[in-house]
């Protein structure tokens, strides 16, 4: 299992990000806007992966560690 390197406010910014990406691939998904719709439904994938997993591979590539923060 891999080492969590989110945490704290990071933890929180990363879900919130997530729930307005999600909006946004609803609506733009409904309206038509295919490209907007599923790049923005991969983004919060991503974030609510980070943010429920407290792990973020671009952060271990950059050696960045936001559990300390806590």
């Amino acid at each position: 299992m891999a080492k969590k390197n989110v945490g704290g406010r990071d933890r929180l910014a990363r879900a919130l990000l997530a729930a307005v990406l999600s909006v946004v691939a609803i609506s733009t998904l409904r309206s038509g806007k295919q490209k907007t719709g599923l790049l923005a439904l991969v983004g919060a994938l991503g974030f609510g992966f980070n943010a429920t997993t407290g792990f973020c591979g671009m952060n271990e590539a950059l050696d960045i560690d936001t559990t300390t923060d806590e």
